[in-house]
């Protein structure tokens, strides 16, 4: 299972971006619990910004309240992050992952957890 990330770029201060996250492989049965987004900035930790359950439930970072939404689409598999008002302390790799589960070729349940690969968000005048 992999997920496979892209929306980040070059932005002003104050500017919007689009991140995109898609999973393929297992087949049409593959499905996600928790979906979230990750960034890590030069020389600090990864950290969480957001985060989203199967029924909807969704935390964010407080650094970033009110200004992210992040939301999914599930027949998609696919997880988004709407960015606003961006700020340059904003900038940072960012990476999706999700838990996921399936039943492989004899039935039997399949878990675990996948990363993106990171895409690079800049915000910079």
């Amino acid at each position: 299972v992999q997920l496979q990330a892209s929306g980040g770029g070059l932005v002003q201060p104050g500017g919007s971006l689009r991140l995109s996250c898609t999973a393929s492989g297992s087949g049409s049965g593959l499905r996600f619990t928790a979906l979230g987004w990750h960034r890590q900035a030069p020389g600090k930790q990864r950290e969480l910004v957001a985060s989203i359950g199967s029924v909807g439930s969704i935390d964010y970072a407080d650094s970033v309240k009110g200004r992210f939404t992040i939301s999914r689409d599930n027949a998609k598999n696919t997880v988004y992050l709407q960015m606003n008002s961006l700020k340059p302390e904003d900038t940072a790799v960012y990476y999706c992952n999700g838990d996921y589960y399936y039943e492989d070729s004899s039935g039997a349940p399949v878990v675990g957890r996948t990363w993106g690969q990171g895409t690079q968000v800049t915000v910079s005048s």
